[in-house]
C-alpha cells in the first residue's frame, strides 16, 4: 500500500502493485491523456491547478464555460449522427 492508502500507484500508464492488479486501458488511455493536458496547461499558464489567485467563484466559472463549450461539442455530435441517418 502507498503512502495514499492505494493499492497501487500510477507510474506511466502501468499500476505497480504489491498485489496483481488489473489495469483497464481505457483507464489509461485518459490518464496520459490528463498528463498530456496537464503539461500543455503548465507550459501555456506557468502553473499547475494548484494556483491560489483564483477565487471559487473564478473557479465554479470557467467550469461552467467548459461545461458549456462540452454542450455545443455535444449537439454537433447529435446533429452529425441525426444527419447521417435522413
Amino acid at each position: 500500500m502507498n503512502d495514499k492508502g492505494n493499492w497501487f500507484k500510477w507510474e506511466g500508464r502501468k499500476a505497480k502493485s504489491n498485489k496483481e492488479a488489473l489495469v483497464d486501458p481505457y483507464v489509461s488511455r485518459v490518464v496520459e491523456k490528463y498528463e498530456s493536458r496537464s503539461a500543455v496547461g503548465i507550459k501555456k499558464y506557468g502553473t499547475t491547478l494548484e494556483r491560489k489567485d483564483l477565487s471559487t467563484l473564478d473557479w465554479l466559472i470557467h467550469a461552467q464555460e467548459e461545461a458549456m463549450d462540452m454542450s455545443l461539442y455535444l449537439q454537433v455530435l447529435i446533429d452529425r449522427e441525426k444527419e447521417l441517418k435522413k
